[in-house]
């Protein structure tokens, strides 16, 4: 019988363990879900299954960038409490792991996640002995709390390329960004390295979207000069005027999502383009910023927040 995608999905989220486990355990017993999770609890792999259902909303972000600086990674890894998240173990497997994710290259977390694409990261080697997956769960069974890998990002470039990190607060925000220098030379200058890493500190503080306003998708402005032309025909502005504070709300909107027009947090006289482009005139050489992946630990996670004292006093008028 083949195995889909689904079923192996099914059975990891109903027993939290490892993606070959689950294709293994369902290939042994000819797709039967419940004989599968027997498989697995029989062979002490579905320890991990009462945590599943819980929110891993902590954790914390981690990078890593090689030696040469063109290829480097960042990936966010949760937990349940910050307590597992300030755990040396913890810390290293994430660092351990955006290491990893620079040298093996996965191209998606697991196979059944939305778009995903192999290689997998999840199924690939690590530590020489077991797969991602397996090793996730041997950390569950040993924290006794849910953790997952939630996401990564990859930056690979040439030799005229540039990435750098940057890591806030322990964790809580990482950022990885890519740079076209024009010349390979420029890859371990100073001056070029210090400009990365106020860039990367720059998208870490102001939270841009995107490099550019051309990036902006145009469904994005449509929507925006909705809202904003209601917002000034609300305020009673002929509609003349509400076309011009509309323009302008959108203008004021794109300078703060387009890391370029934003104004450079050390210097608010200057705008991050503006920036970029005088280091590249005194280096004799064109320096763009070509993307960004900025990481906040937990977002859009939405934390249980269970009211125990209510579900007592509600279970006690019933």
């Amino acid at each position: 019988m083949e195995i889909s995608a689904s079923m192996v999905k099914e059975l990891r989220e109903r027993t939290g363990a490892g993606i070959m486990d689950c294709k293994r355990a369902l290939a042994e017993n000819n797709g039967d879900l419940e004989k599968a999770i027997e498989f697995l609890r029989e062979k002490g792999l579905a320890s991990a299954a009462k945590k599943a259902g819980r929110v891993a909303a902590d954790g914390l972000v981690a990078s890593f960038v090689g030696s040469n600086r063109t290829n480097g990674a960042l990936v966010e890894v949760n937990c349940e409490t910050d307590f597992v998240a300030k755990t040396d173990d913890f810390q290293r497997f994430a660092r351990e792991l955006a290491e990893h994710i620079t040298e093996q290259a996965p191209k998606s977390v697991a196979a059944d996640e939305e778009g995903a694409e192999a290689p997998y990261l999840l199924e690939q080697p690590f530590k020489d002995q077991q797969t991602v997956g397996e090793y996730v769960t041997q950390m569950v069974a040993k924290t006794g709390e849910k953790i997952t890998v939630r996401r990564f990002a990859h930056y690979q470039t040439n030799a005229d390329g540039l990435v750098q990190d940057y890591i806030h607060m322990h964790g809580k925000i990482g950022v990885l960004i890519e740079l076209a220098l024009g010349r390979a030379d420029l890859n371990t200058n100073e001056e070029v390295l210090t400009l990365a890493k106020d860039l990367a500190m720059q998208v870490a503080a102001a939270k841009p979207e995107y490099v550019r306003r051309d990036q902006v998708p145009a469904t994005v402005i449509e929507a925006e000069k909705k809202i904003y032309m209601a917002q000034a025909v609300n305020e009673g502005k002929p509609q003349a005027v509400a076309e011009k504070i509309t323009q302008g709300r959108i203008n004021k909107l794109l300078k703060e999502i387009c890391l370029e027009e934003q104004i450079f947090i050390k210097d608010n006289q200057q705008t991050v383009s503006g920036l970029v482009a005088e280091v590249g005139k005194k280096l004799g050489a064109e320096i763009k910023i070509v993307r960004f992946t900025r990481y906040e630990k937990g977002e859009g996670i939405e934390k249980r927040t269970d009211d125990f004292a209510a579900e007592v006093m509600s279970q006690i008028k019933g």
